[in-house]
Parts: structure tokens; sequence; C-alpha cells
């Protein structure tokens, strides 16, 4: 199995649209992030997509994907939803309904957002989507791939990680925009081979891990590996954060690929 990180940004992405920072005209690469999402291909060859934010057609066309087999949601915020109009080149291709996974609150801020997608009476050409509420956090399966949404919280709104555990024995966690996981969540983060992250930056945030509190939270379940992501401008340069960062953990990068059971060089 591998993940492909699509984007790693903020809602904002870096550069900043008009910021005067160091960081948004930074010259390295590792610098210029898109809005977050990510590409899992389990190891039958199916993609699996994570968040499908406003950079995703682009994303698409960058990496060639040819077919997309579900959509997981973590939260319906704008920067992770965006892209959803985009999925109909997919459904033509496919001839299938897009098969999108969230929870309960992403479900109604989607048919309230998107209404003309849901509505009874479906004007020809539109995206074709199959929701699925996985609220109650039992684990399902997309193919022979078993996914196990990690509930958390974006301070106020409910939002879903995702563990996905191949056949292959791969076993790989995707957390973004959370702040606060309860314990009997955080047990579902053992034994992973990668695990992936949010971070905003270096100072405490509202509604974000930072940081210091991701680093916790990789202390404590102990993965073979790790990835930060969803980074804003203030997190600061790729190259001087990384630096300072332990031999495991690493800043994602927009279209960075890592094997999940294969340990990342520095």
């Amino acid at each position: 199995m591998t993940i492909t990180f699509l984007g790693t940004g903020t809602s904002q992405g870096v550069p900043v649209i008009a910021c005067t920072c160091d960081v948004c005209h930074s010259d390295d690469p590792h610098d210029k992030r898109l809005r977050t999402s990510a590409l899992v291909v389990d190891s039958a060859g199916h993609n699996i997509l994570i968040d499908i934010g406003p950079d995703f057609r682009a994303q698409m066309l960058h990496h060639q994907v040819s077919h997309l087999d579900a959509i997981l949601i973590t939260h319906a915020h704008r920067d992770h939803v965006g892209g959803i109009d985009d999925i109909r080149p997919f459904n033509w291709i496919q001839k299938s309904n897009m098969q999108v996974y969230a929870n309960h609150a992403a479900i109604q801020s989607l048919t309230h957002d998107y209404h003309y997608i849901f509505e009874p009476h479906i004007y020809p050409g539109l995206p074709e989507v199959s929701l699925h509420d996985v609220t109650d956090a039992r684990p399902f399966a997309v193919s022979t791939t078993v996914v196990t949404p990690i509930h958390g919280m974006h301070k106020d709104l409910p939002v879903l990680g995702y563990r996905i555990d191949d056949n292959d024995g791969s076993h790989l966690a995707y957390i973004t925009d959370m702040n606060h996981i309860d314990p009997q969540e955080m047990e579902k983060l053992g034994g992973l081979d990668t695990l992936v992250i949010n971070a905003l930056r270096q100072q405490k945030h509202f509604s974000h891990f930072c940081l210091p509190e991701a680093l916790q939270v990789i202390e404590q379940c102990k993965p073979t590996q790790a990835f930060i992501t969803h980074m804003s401008h203030e997190m600061g340069f790729h190259a001087a954060v990384q630096a300072t960062l332990p031999p495991h953990v690493h800043l994602a990068y927009d279209n960075l690929t890592v094997d999940v059971r294969q340990r990342t060089p520095r």
C-alpha cells in the first residue's frame, strides 16, 4: 500500500495570496502546498482518495489518476470537499456513482451546500454520488481493504480520521484538522506502519494540533514512521523544521509518495 500526498497545505494553501512572508516567497518546492488531500493505493490497485478539495482537478491531472474507487471525507469544510463537482469525468469513465464515505455532520453539509447534486430529479450531467454515513465508526470495506473511522474534534466540529488496513499486512492511519482525540479512539492508532497527522504551525491553535501536540500523539501511538500534513506558512521553512524532528517523523510535502511499510530515509 502507498500513500501520495496530493496537497499538504491549509485552507489558504502556501503561498498565501498577497502574503509577503519569507515562507510564501521561498524558492524551495517543499514550501509550496496545495490544499490537503491524499491518494491511497492498496495492494490490489484500488484508488482511495482522502478528501476532495478545491485543487482536486489539478491534482488528478498532475498524477494522471485514471480511476477512483472511493472517497473518504474527513469533514465538510470547503478546503476538504470543494472539488466534488469535478468527479464527473470519473462517473462517465467508470459508468457508476462515486462511493463517498463521511460522518453525519459532513453529509448534512454536503447535501445542503451541493444540493443540486442530491436533489430527487437530477439534472443531466451533474456529479453522481452515493453517500455512506459512517458515523457509527464500524469498520467498512473498500473492495478487500478494511477502513476504520477514527472520531476526533476540530474545535466543536466532529471530524473523522481513517485507519486503513490492507491485505498485504500494511497499516496506515490518516488524521487531519483535529485538535482532540478521545482515549478510546487513540486505541485505534496502535500497531501502525505509518501515521499521517495534522500540525498547523508550531504555536498552539484553537482548532488544529500544533507541532508539539502532533509529536505527543506520535509518541503515544508509536508508529514506525509518521508524516505531518495540513501545514500553514506559519510552520516555517520545510528544511529548517525537518532538521528539528525525530528520525522517524517527517514533514510531508506535495507529490511525495510513501510505501506505508517502508521506513522513509531522511
